[in-house]
């Protein structure tokens, strides 16, 4: 039976890039950041449909009275994008012996989109 990771709500699933000041799409990051692991950066493998979720910061023992946050987000980031994001925000998971990166929508700073011209 053929497993499938789905990501929810307005999350992303990140390949993280590790160890270098810059990333494979030519972006500098200074060391302040790295140093600290402020910020790191990978590619965008799979996107969440945008929906709005339960507020984490307000679990606690009774995690069905987080407050939900209405509405549906729109999904700036694309499968094939490039992420740099706070760290601090990323959750990592290991699915299939592959190491990823959940990261909320709103943890990203910027993303590099490379277009095709057809």
């Amino acid at each position: 039976m053929k497993k499938e990771l789905l990501v929810v709500g307005d999350r992303v699933l990140i390949t993280p890039e590790e160890g270098d000041d810059r990333t494979r799409v030519g972006l500098y990051l200074p060391a302040t950041a790295l140093d600290a692991q402020q910020v790191q950066s990978g590619l965008i493998v799979a996107t969440g449909p945008g929906d709005a979720v339960a507020d984490i910061s307000s679990l606690d023992e009774e995690p069905w009275k987080a407050e939900r946050r209405e509405g549906k987000r729109a999904m700036q980031a694309r499968i094939g994008d490039h992420a740099i994001f706070f760290r601090k925000a990323a959750v990592e998971i290991t699915f299939e012996n592959e190491r990823y990166l959940v990261v909320p929508q709103a943890a990203i700073l910027v993303l590099v989109r490379h277009e095709i011209d057809i």
